[in-house]
Order: C-alpha cells, then sequence, then structure tokens
C-alpha cells in the first residue's frame, strides 16, 4: 500500500455528498433486488439472513473494538435497541413485504418521502430551524418525486391512488426517518463499531418475523439466485449503505444529509431500466434535474452557514 492510499481513503470517507450519493446508489438497488427476490426468497427470510450476514461480518473484523467500547455503548442500549428495530429490521421488512404488491420505480419513488419526514422531525425534536432555499430545495425535489409518480400526466396525477404495497412503504420511510434522527444524538464510538452492535441486535430481532413466516408456511428459503440477490443485499444495502449514511449524517447532520435520499427516486428507476427492462421517458430525465437542483440549493444554503 501506498503511503497516499490511507489519505485518499480519509478523504473519500470524510466527502459527505460522495458517501450519501453512494448510499442512495445502493438504496437504489436495493429496491430492484426486492422485486427480483419474488419467488426466489421469501421478505423475511432475506431480511434475517441479511443482518445475520452484516453482524457475522463486522464482528469478525471488529470484535475487539467491539469489547472495548462497549462500555461506552451499555448505557444507550435499550435506545440502539429501539434503533435497530425500528431502523434496520421494521424498515426492511416493510420494504420486502411491499415489493410483493408494487413496482421497483414505486418502491424508489416513496423513499423521497423520507427528507420530509426528518425535516420535521428535526424541526420538532431538535429545534432546528428550516432555512428558506433548505425549503424550497425540499420542494423543487418533490416536485420532481411527483412528477415520476405522476409518469408525466396531469391525468394521472389528479386520480393518483395509494396501492397497499405503497402505503406500507410510506410507513417504512416513516420507520426509518425516525432511525436517522436518533443517529444525530448516538453513542460517541466509532461508527463502525456502533453500526456493528446495531446489526447484532438486527439479526437477533430478525427471528420472531421469521418464525412467524416459517410458522405459517410462507418461508421460501433461497434458491440459487437467492443467495446471490441475499448476498447482494447484506453487502451493499445493509452493510456498506448504512455505514455510508451513518458517517454522513455524522458529517452534515441529519436534515442535510436526509435531502439526499431524493436520489433513490432517481436511481430506482435507471436501475429499473437496465436490470429490469422497465422503460425510461422524458420525465425520469426531468425529474433528474429536479432533484439534483433541490440537493443543489438546499447544500449551497448550508455551506454559507
Amino acid at each position: 500500500m501506498t503511503p497516499a492510499s490511507p489519505t485518499l481513503g480519509s478523504r473519500l470517507y470524510g466527502n459527505a455528498i460522495l458517501l450519501l450519493i453512494l448510499t442512495t446508489l445502493f438504496w437504489g438497488g436495493n429496491a430492484v433486488a426486492g422485486r427480483l427476490a419474488i419467488g426466489e426468497v421469501s421478505p423475511m427470510v432475506v431480511v434475517a439472513l441479511r443482518w445475520v450476514i452484516v453482524a457475522a461480518l463486522m464482528c469478525g473484523f471488529l470484535w475487539p473494538r467491539i469489547v472495548a467500547e462497549w462500555p461506552l455503548m451499555r448505557p444507550h442500549f435499550p435506545r440502539m435497541v429501539l434503533m435497530a428495530v425500528f431502523g434496520f429490521v421494521a424498515f426492511n421488512s416493510l420494504f420486502y413485504i411491499a415489493a410483493h404488491s408494487t413496482t421497483a420505480v414505486n418502491l424508489g419513488i416513496i423513499q423521497g418521502s423520507m427528507p420530509i419526514f426528518v425535516l420535521i422531525g428535526s424541526v420538532l425534536a431538535f429545534g432546528t430551524r428550516a432555512r428558506v432555499l433548505q425549503v424550497v430545495g425540499i420542494l423543487v425535489t418533490l416536485v420532481g418525486v411527483t412528477l415520476v409518480a405522476s409518469q408525466g400526466s396531469l391525468e394521472v396525477l389528479m386520480t393518483l391512488s395509494v396501492n397497499p404495497g405503497d402505503g406500507i412503504m410510506l410507513i417504512a420511510c416513516f420507520l426509518y426517518s425516525s432511525y436517522a434522527l436518533a443517529l444525530r444524538n448516538r453513542p460517541q464510538v466509532s461508527g463502525l463499531v456502533f453500526f456493528a452492535v446495531l446489526s447484532m441486535i438486527a439479526s437477533v430481532a430478525s427471528l420472531p418475523a421469521l418464525g412467524y413466516e416459517i410458522a405459517t408456511g410462507t418461508a421460501q428459503w433461497p434458491t440459487p439466485e437467492g443467495w446471490l440477490i441475499v448476498l447482494f443485499i447484506a453487502i451493499f444495502p445493509s452493510c456498506l449503505s448504512q455505514i455510508f449514511f451513518m458517517r454522513g449524517v455524522e458529517l452534515i447532520g441529519p436534515a442535510r444529509a436526509g435531502v439526499f435520499i431524493n436520489l433513490v427516486p432517481i436511481f430506482a428507476p435507471i436501475l429499473a431500466v437496465l436490470v429490469l427492462n422497465e422503460p425510461f421517458r422524458w420525465h425520469h430525465g426531468l425529474a433528474l434535474a429536479l432533484v439534483l437542483s433541490g440537493i443543489f440549493l438546499s447544500e449551497r444554503k448550508a455551506k454559507g452557514h
């Protein structure tokens, strides 16, 4: 390894914008993976396996640090359990359940609601001041999200209804937004160690739902293709994206980091086109421009302070 390598790694890990873009790209891929998983592996099996794999990987690399930093986390353990249950287990369970009754595009689109939940939560819980350009930026991104949801048609927009899968996904987004807000006051330990412990909690907390799926005869263990999907979900949307998102929140706060979630409604359709052969139309391109403009406005204001 050259002397420049650690410096490059430090710079990348200190670049909130890059980390959050990669996070949302992986989450967009998760929407496609959720659709691909249908018929290959059942929802609760996916959730349980993903966190067992992540927990095993993280503990394998970080166990000495986990033991060393545990005294700092012990007083926060009940709160950490809630964060893992709502942010990791409940969100992902609802996500994959929703994938059975809505499209990959919709899964990505609805995640655009997260910045609104995060901003409202920041104002109510932390007294965060919602600056004018920040609000404008979020509204611009919402226009982009709405454009995708309506397929560029006013008629579709006027008659738009929420199917069960979309409603379930909206609840999931609310739960993850609560987790994102809770990250602001997480224990002062290494982000990697904190995530490792959360993944361990999630791997245990996912077992009751898996047990229910087995008891009702609806569990489906992965096919060979299903294992590839599970491994992708475990490594990218589960492990790397959570670490990157946690670091992004640490660098720029939950409200600013939340704005980047609006990229998910863009990445998900693009990946759906490439992987699922769904059509890409003019309104997707316009929505991309609007979302990027909204992020630029929010970031420009934030950097001025």
